[in-house]
Formats: C-alpha cells, structure tokens, sequence
C-alpha cells in the first residue's frame, strides 16, 4: 500500500509542476526496478527502487493524465515482459543495447545505471540517434520460435557434457576412450572391460545420453521440416532455419550494410591523420548467427566452388591466418546473398549457387 501510495504522490507532484514530458531510465532485475525520472528538461530526481508492477502504475497514471512517457531499459535476462507492458500502457519505450554507463568514476551502482540510462535517453529525444542502439524487439511468436531453436542447442551440449563425463570416468580407470563412446555397438564392444561397478555407473550416463539424444533428434525433424522445401547444395534445412530465427525476420534490414552489421563479421578499424588500419571483426550483433555462417562457409568451398565469394578458399593459394579472414570476408558476403535470398531480391541462379533437382 505504501508503494502504491508513492506512486500516486509521484504522479501528483508532476502534474503539480505542469510537466508535459517524461524520461524514465529503468534498471531492470529479477526482483526488483531501478527508476530514475526526468520531467521535461530538468535535472533527473534520484533513482528510486521499486517493482515492476508499481512502474506500470506509475506510466498509466501519466499517460491517462495527457503527458508523454519515454522509457529506456537495456536488453538482458529478463526479457521484453515489462517491455511489452508499457507500450500496452501507452508509454514509448527503448530497449537497448547493453554497455558500459561509467562515467569515470571507479564506481556503479543501480541508481547510477538508471541515472546514466535517463541521460542517453534525454539525448535521444533531442535528436542524438548515437545515444543509444536500440534493439528490435521480437513478436512474442518470434520468441518462442527462437527458444525451440536454441533448446536444440541446449540439448546437444548436455549430451556433449554427457559424454564426456563418461569418457572422464572411464579415463579415471585406465580406459582411454574417444568420441561416442555410449553408441550401442560401441558400448556393447566396451562393457566387457569394465568391473561391475564401472558398467553401473555408465549405464546410467548412456541412460540420460539416450534420452537428450531422442529429443534432439526429435526438435531436429521440427526445425527442418520447417525449410523450404528447395535450397542451394550445402545449404541445409537446419541451417537455414536456424538462421532465419535468430535474425526473426529477414525484412527487418533495409539494406545489405546493415545485415553485415549485424553479424558482428565487419572489422573494426583504427584511423588517425593520415594513417588507417583494420583490425579484427568487431563481433557485434548475434554470435550464434556468426557460427552458423562461418560453419556454412566451409560447406560451400566444398559444394560450392563456383560460388563468387569462396573462390579464394577454393584455390587454396592462401594458409593459416590469411586463410580465416577469408572465410570471414566470405561469410559476410554470405549473409548478404542470404538476405537478399530470402526477399526475393535475387536467385541461386545468379549467385552461380547449384540447387539440387527434386526427385
């Protein structure tokens, strides 16, 4: 009752100061907000802990009193609930690209993150895009598609951590075992070497690998069944699915710098007077999508040899560390021509990609 009560006075207080504008910076955790409210061009007032239900009351209360609300929270591990809630309650809200809020001070507090996050955000609205990158928040359907796609990946590391738990174990005992070791042939080759105990313990760790592998495999026909039914050799249904929900929609780029960018594949640069210098990929955006790229690559120099970007790979000409940046050029080329792919813009046929005929 006493936070609901210091809302309303909040909320009183504003009106009483004739504001017609609100910047609200959130530190947003599991159990508790950090608030830091700004009316119009004044001084923010001092970050206040609260919850997230009483910040939901508090934007109701000014929005259906006529003013305008901005709030601004980094992307993190709760999630786009809150969010979601305040646009539903008539609020403009950012969420954006986490980093560092330090101004200087060996110090950071939530209050001094809510603070930093209201400045940006005041900058923002004054016209200063470089305040901030924000981030495209997925549909709740684009979400859900996203998290079945990286349960999968969840599900074949536990069996990887699995297996090796069970290679340790047998190492413990003089028993040097490589790769999957719990296959039924392997395993039935291997049980009559160990003492009694050993084969109890193993069983049980083939027990849990089976199980995670069952479902794997399971998710796995999901997600491909899910891919167009024709695509270029060496382009996989699974990949190309997995790709497609981690970007959540290809129509979200508008142009094809903008799809490099957000593999994190571009290299960042160091440039003073007249000197310039690239260095390594800057490794922004999604890091799952710069795997999935890098590892599809290496397919095409194989299956696709004709195709432009992966000559270089193909000739072979380059070794070792001039070889890697290679494929990383060509994965960022790659990612492009996907994009372009997936909205029509062009055809295997042009990027000299072979798509197998259908039987």
């Amino acid at each position: 009752m006493n936070k609901q009560t210091n809302e309303t006075k909040l909320i009183e207080r504003i009106l009483a100061n004739k504001s017609e504008v609100i910047k609200m910076g959130l530190d947003v955790h599991a159990r508790d907000v950090v608030r830091c409210v700004q009316e119009d061009s004044s001084l923010p007032q001092r970050p206040q802990r609260t919850s997230g239900e009483q910040v939901i009351v508090l934007v109701r209360g000014l929005v259906k009193a006529g003013l305008k609300v901005y709030v601004c929270q980094e992307a993190g591990p709760c999630g786009y609930g809150l969010h979601r809630e305040l646009v539903a309650a008539g609020a403009t809200s950012y969420v954006v690209v986490p980093r560092t809020l330090a101004d200087g001070r060996q110090q950071k507090t939530d209050g001094l993150d809510a603070q930093a996050l209201t400045d940006a955000l005041d900058r923002y609205q004054r016209g200063n895009t470089k305040a901030f990158s924000t981030v495209r928040v997925p549909t709740p359907a684009e979400e859900q598609q996203r998290a079945q796609s990286r349960y999968r990946d969840q599900l074949k590391q536990s069996r990887h951590q699995w297996e090796a738990r069970g290679r340790s174990l047998l190492l413990a005992q003089g028993h040097h075992v490589s790769g999957p070791w719990a296959s039924k042939l392997r395993w039935e080759t291997l049980r009559p070497t160990l003492p009694d105990w050993l084969q109890t313990q193993l069983e049980a760790i083939r027990t849990v690998i089976t199980t995670v592998q069952n479902q794997e495999k399971v998710l796995r026909a999901q997600l491909e069944a899910a891919a167009p039914q024709s695509l270029p050799k060496a382009i996989g249904a699974l990949t190309w699915v997995l790709l497609l929900r981690e970007v959540c929609n290809w129509q979200r780029f508008k142009n094809r710098r903008q799809v490099a960018s957000y593999t994190g594949l571009c290299p960042g640069g160091h440039q003073s007077g007249g000197t310039r210098r690239d260095g390594h990929i800057n490794r922004h955006g999604n890091p799952r999508i710069r795997h999935l790229l890098i590892e599809l690559i290496w397919r095409l120099a194989r299956w696709q040899p004709d195709y432009p970007p992966v000559k270089g790979l193909v000739a072979g000409t380059a070794k070792g560390a001039a070889r890697r940046k290679l494929a990383v050029a060509a994965a960022r080329k790659l990612s492009v021509d996907l994009w372009r792919l997936a909205t029509g813009q062009t055809t295997p046929e042009k990027l000299h990609l072979i798509v197998p005929v259908s039987a």
